[in-house]
């Protein structure tokens, strides 16, 4: 809840937190603490500023990538096994699906995972590996944990996505471990804003033909729509 209001506000106090979440100020400031040792926000006299830990995507088309998520959650069946590899997209597809106590949540991304853990009856598998920028477990360690599971369905983040170069990312280790928690699943789908379609960046994860499905918003041209799914992928917006 105290990301949840970092994330709307920019800012957050904690005497209005301890007010609004019935709790003392002690209570606020040891979690405020936590959160900030985690550097998923900076602690400031008196709250707590958001903190910007990715430039490449930060809040940008926020209200796109709520509906996004909520699209694709609802496409995770009862009982399901589901992968989530980093970004600000499949975080919005975890928190649509943080109430399901009959889902077991699979992660190489810390904030993800913080932000699921402690919620009751739910079952949370975090992938290790090397710390990278961006919040993800990546690597060789984070492969090999992956190999000892079957997912039934994995959510991928991209930082580009376009029908020539497929999936693509900033960094060749984090789209290495993105592509092992390809295989490992029976069903792939690629959360992605339109922000993201069209562009090219540096590691290529898969081709689009490797992928199930991708989720987008509206702001996608017909031209980008029709290529994508003549590559091979059914495309929903939203």
């Amino acid at each position: 809840m105290i990301l949840d209001r970092v994330a709307e506000r920019g800012s957050v106090d904690v005497n209005d937190l301890a007010s609004t979440l019935g709790v003392s100020g002690a209570t606020v400031r040891r979690d405020l603490q936590a959160l900030s040792s985690g550097k998923l926000l900076v602690r400031t006299h008196g709250g707590a500023v958001a903190r910007l830990v990715d430039t490449r995507d930060g809040a940008s088309h926020l209200n796109e990538k709520r509906r996004i998520g909520s699209a694709a959650a609802s496409l995770v069946g009862d009982g399901a096994v589901v992968g989530f590899t980093g970004g600000t997209t499949t975080l919005e597809v975890a928190r649509a699906l943080a109430h399901r106590g009959d889902i077991t949540f699979v992660t190489n991304a810390i904030n993800i995972a913080s932000e699921l853990v402690g919620r009751p009856g739910l079952r949370l598998v975090v992938i290790g590996g090397i710390v990278r920028s961006s919040f993800e477990l990546v690597g060789p360690a984070a492969e090999a944990m992956l190999a000892n599971y079957h997912l039934d369905i994995a959510f991928i983040g991209v930082d580009g996505l376009t029908p020539q170069e497929g999936c693509t990312t900033h960094d060749e280790m984090e789209a290495q471990t993105d592509l092992a928690f390809l295989r490992r699943a029976r069903r792939n789908i690629v959360v992605a804003d339109s922000s993201k379609i069209g562009k090219v960046t540096f590691a290529r994860i898969c081709t689009v033909s490797d992928v199930d499905h991708i989720v987008t918003d509206r702001g996608v041209t017909s031209d980008q729509l029709h290529s994508l799914s003549s590559a091979g992928a059914l495309v929903t917006t939203v």
